[in-house]
């Protein structure tokens, strides 16, 4: 029974499941910790093809192991899956194809206009703080060289992605998430009881009651988040292509459904999407009034999906504050780059719920709960 007043939640634990702490299992622990975290330092930049593929074969387990139950073999059950979610997201590219490529042309051919947009833009903005603030706080060659610059923003954005995807090595990136993906998805689909089952044999026997209580509950909060985190990406995905559009911002279509679909990791979609749109239509515009549209869209966005959509289809289920996802999302693209930004809220999650579990044992502990010692009776006179 958890202490009363400490706010977590009743759970059938063991009174003390780990008994008395033995520092040779704490250093064994804490050396495998060590060596994941160098293995993910030595191979983060190939390991996203393989941890994209754990991510589907989770996602899919579910509905594999239902056909499964019915007598389909699991092989079988395995490949259809993946073959419908590739036809499905086939379909989906080859219906927004012909859009995209429209507006990238369009982009393309009004990129030197938007140049020329942003070069005047930035400049005028530089002549009124000189006439506000004095003509000594920018000088000439200052506001020449910001102008310059301004514009060689948009013409890093027009041809960046050619230089980019222009490279060998980005294409072979490409193509080795696009290829080895789906078949190292279907191997771990096909094997998934096979490898839990493996995992759960390892367990020391004292305590695997707990610990496959812990990993349940995980598994439980974590399922619920990838679903309803999916259901808010792909509304905002919408909302922002649609809205995007209507306010005609070239590209809108490309940078709305971009900015949804990296709204899976939080708050990265939100920021990529209104930055670069704020980008765009300040060279497609040139004015304040259009930019100030554009930034209430990505707003309103937001509001709905924090308070309509998230609370309905996705609630608390981490337990995190916003801070602490926040922090996990900074930590995770400095130690491990991308792949770290994807595992950030996952692997938070995951420490979230083994700290609410030694939080609840601390406070059920004797070292918590025993009375302080009473003091020595004095022998003075």
């Amino acid at each position: 029974m958890c202490c009363a007043g400490c706010g977590l939640p009743d759970q059938h634990y063991p009174e003390r499941p780990f008994g008395v702490i033995r520092w040779p299992r704490v250093a064994a622990v804490l050396a495998a910790l060590f060596f994941v975290w160098l293995f993910l330092r030595l191979f983060a930049p190939i390991l996203l093809p393989f941890v994209a593929a754990a991510g589907i074969a989770y996602f899919l387990d579910p509905p594999v192991s239902a056909l499964a139950r019915i007598g389909l073999p699991r092989t079988i059950g395995s490949l259809l899956m993946l073959l419908a979610l590739l036809i499905g997201m086939g379909l989906v590219a080859f219906l927004l194809y012909p859009l995209i490529v429209a507006q990238i042309s369009l982009l393309v051919n009004q990129l030197p206009d938007m140049v020329a947009n942003l070069q005047k833009f930035a400049s005028h903005e530089i002549s009124l703080i000189q006439a506000r603030l004095g003509s000594g706080v920018v000088s000439g060659k200052l506001q020449e060289l910001v102008g310059n610059e301004a514009g060689a923003i948009l013409g890093f954005v027009g041809t960046a992605a050619r230089q980019v995807l222009g490279t060998s090595f980005a294409i072979f990136n490409i193509l080795t998430l696009l290829v080895i993906t789906p078949i190292v998805a279907f191997y771990l689909l096909r094997d998934w009881p096979v490898l839990i089952a493996r995992i759960d044999s390892w367990l020391p026997r004292a305590h695997e009651t707990v610990i496959r209580h812990l990993a349940k509950e995980i598994s439980r909060i974590l399922n619920a988040w990838l679903r309803g985190q999916m259901v808010c990406s792909l509304f905002l995905a919408a909302f922002y292509a649609i809205a995007l559009t209507i306010a005609g911002l070239n590209l809108g279509l490309v940078v709305g459904l971009a900015a949804g679909i990296l709204s899976f990791i939080p708050y990265v979609g939100t920021i990529f999407g209104a930055a670069s749109s704020i980008i765009l239509a300040l060279g497609q515009f040139g004015s304040l009034d259009h930019v100030l549209a554009i930034g209430i869209i990505f707003v309103i966005g937001q509001l709905l999906n924090d308070y309509v959509v998230a609370p309905r289809f996705l609630g608390d289920r981490l337990g995190l504050s916003a801070a602490w996802v926040i922090f996990a999302l900074f930590a995770g693209a400095e130690t491990f780059g991308f792949l770290g930004v994807l595992l950030a809220v996952p692997v938070t999650a995951t420490l979230g719920v083994l700290t609410r579990f030694w939080l609840r044992m601390y406070l059920q502990s004797g070292f918590y709960l025993d009375p302080p010692k009473a003091d020595p009776p004095s022998t003075a006179p």
